[in-house]
């Protein structure tokens, strides 16, 4: 038997992976302040339930060390100095084979195999929701870099933000584009609606000038970011999902528009950038995807 594990910020989540690579039905709870790793052991022993298990595909958030198999996510507090993921998972299943990657890289590695990206060997995946993450696949094969980390997009420096971003640089992608900076900064413009990105795109479609303005901001960032990225790699198509990427036209619009605008070299002239297919359960079922 193969499993899955995806361990984030906000959830994790296990399950058996089946002979394609998909984790169909899986088990899922909210991420602890403390005691993480106590959270994923147990996941991992409910959805073994005793059984022989063979190989576990790990998907974590980064930064991760995939030669090493630590990590060291910036949005889990109690792990972001580093912790030994790899051979936690080996202690409860000692005879199993070990897979880890960036949460970002088996979300990519999901949707060209079983997503938006079928067909498609050469992608670029984006997941914009709380942070922004990325992965890359290259030939049909996740491109991981040294230790794991390719396709770390949220963290590209690009215009119209000089603000602080939790990795300790500034000006990163994810300052100006993801769900909680652009509340940030509509209500730093008077924006006194509700708390969260959904609100802030309900309030857009209701026609909210500053709401407007700033899934514009976002979108038009998140599209100079996959024109550069897309120069630099070699591809043509972007995936984006993630729940801040379900906030319609008002950002989307903006996003294309801006990737056209900056997309001029001749191989990347055909730039397209489609929404992901596999949802939350893109990042599980590349884990499982590890397993094979």
């Amino acid at each position: 038997m193969r499993v899955a594990l995806d361990v984030g910020g906000t959830k994790m989540a296990a399950g058996v992976v089946e002979a394609d690579g998909t984790v169909p039905t899986f088990e899922t709870v909210s991420t602890p302040q403390s005691g993480t790793w106590e959270g994923c052991a147990d996941l991992l022993r409910t959805v073994a339930a005793g059984r022989e298990v063979d190989a576990v595909g790990i998907a974590c958030a980064g930064p991760v060390d995939t030669v090493a198999g630590v990590v060291s996510p910036i949005n889990i507090a109690e792990w972001s100095d580093g912790f030994g993921l790899a051979e936690s998972v080996s202690s409860i299943f000692p005879d199993a084979r070990i897979s880890l990657a960036m949460d970002g890289a088996a979300a990519a590695l999901a949707e060209y195999r079983h997503g938006a990206g079928r067909g498609t060997p050469n992608l670029l995946s984006l997941v914009v929701s709380t942070g922004i993450g990325g992965g890359v696949v290259l030939d049909g094969r996740i491109a991981s870099g040294r230790t794991g980390n390719s396709g770390h997009i949220g963290h590209m420096v690009v215009p119209g933000s000089d603000e602080r971003c939790s990795c300790g640089g500034a000006g990163c992608l994810e300052t100006v584009a993801s769900g909680p900076s652009t509340v940030r900064w509509a209500r730093s413009r008077g924006w006194t609606g509700g708390g969260d990105g959904r609100d802030l795109a309900e309030a857009a479609r209701r026609g909210d000038v500053v709401a407007l303005a700033a899934l514009h901001r976002a979108g038009t960032a998140l599209g100079i970011a996959v024109a550069s990225a897309a120069a630099l790699l070699d591809v043509d198509l972007a995936v984006v999902g993630g729940g801040f990427a379900q906030s319609g036209p008002a950002l989307w619009a903006p996003m294309l528009e801006s990737a056209t605008r900056h997309a001029r070299l001749s191989f990347i002239s055909n730039l397209r950038i489609v929404p992901a297919e596999l949802g939350s359960r893109g990042t599980l079922t590349g884990a499982g995807l590890l397993t094979l």
